[in-house]
């Protein structure tokens, strides 16, 4: 277990998509470190399981209904969270995932596979992927970043994916909106260095989530193809937990551990990125 971080003691962070399998985790590791916490997802009662669980813990938490799409929605919770904990200091763009309209059937065209090719791709499809994990975090910085530079060690953390690197097959809005996210990323940070705004990405591996389980895994728990693929490079030889993130996540957020460290994507993916495939 990671010793708590006095440090983080009152702060308050904001989770976009802070209801899903990995950034419900972040939300729970924060709070551990006494960090009070803001939970938004486009519908409140997803966040608000999640904040429950941290509130009969002990900690402090509260879920609000937010569209990273959509800055006004975005605004009223910023106004709300003010007006509960007074401040924030940490903002995880957590929102994103992807959707069956911008995924092809096959890995390459010449693969004869039922299904989407790259050509019956919709383009309403790609491009809510692409904004839902790159618009988003754009918005969320924008709208909760004035707040960010009111305090005195305010961090953004995004998350990024193995994908951004190196561009998985069937998934090219989200690969590229991952890509886009690194990028920007190292802009925000030159751009508010002198602030002391940090802002930095962490790129996990592959998770098991609700979002790509179908992919990873067969009816009887067995690996797919895919999944096989994914292993065989994978030096660690198995899937990230949710909780392999929490390391990364405490050390960018505590100016004590990482004051000097901006701009840069961490990955946590069990030497995939190492990995040459020989």
């Amino acid at each position: 277990m990671i010793p708590i971080h006095e440090k983080l003691t009152g702060r308050v962070a904001v989770v976009t998509g802070g209801s899903g399998v990995l950034c419900s985790e972040m939300c729970r590791e924060l709070s551990r470190h006494r960090v009070k916490v803001a939970i938004l997802n486009r519908t409140a009662e997803k966040g608000e399981a999640v904040a429950e669980e941290i509130r009969s813990n002990g900690g402090s938490a509260i879920a609000l209904a937010a569209d990273v799409l959509d800055r006004a929605s975005l605004v009223k919770a910023r106004e709300a969270i003010i007006e509960q904990f007074g401040r924030i200091d940490i903002l995880i763009n957590g929102a994103g995932g992807n959707h069956p309209d911008a995924i092809t059937a096959n890995e390459t065209y010449g693969e004869k596979v039922d299904g989407k090719t790259f050509f019956d791709l919709d383009e309403a499809g790609f491009s809510q992927v692409f904004a839902s994990n790159f618009t988003g975090t754009f918005l969320a910085s924008q709208v909760f970043g004035e707040a960010l530079l009111a305090q005195e060690a305010p961090v953004i953390i995004n998350i990024s994916s193995m994908s951004s690197y190196s561009p998985m097959t069937k998934v090219p809005a989200y690969s590229a909106a991952k890509s886009a996210i690194n990028n920007f990323t190292m802009w925000m940070a030159v751009h508010f260095a002198e602030t002391g705004l940090r802002v930095n990405s962490i790129s996990p591996g592959f998770f098991l989530t609700k979002q790509n389980r179908n992919l990873l895994l067969k009816e009887d728990g067995s690996l797919t193809g895919r999944s096989n693929k994914i292993i065989a490079h994978t030096p660690m030889k198995r899937f990230g937990t949710p909780e392999d993130l929490l390391g990364t996540l405490i050390w960018l957020v505590d100016e004590s551990c990482s004051g000097f460290v901006t701009g840069i994507t961490v990955p946590v993916d069990g030497g995939f990125m190492a990995y040459s495939g020989v």
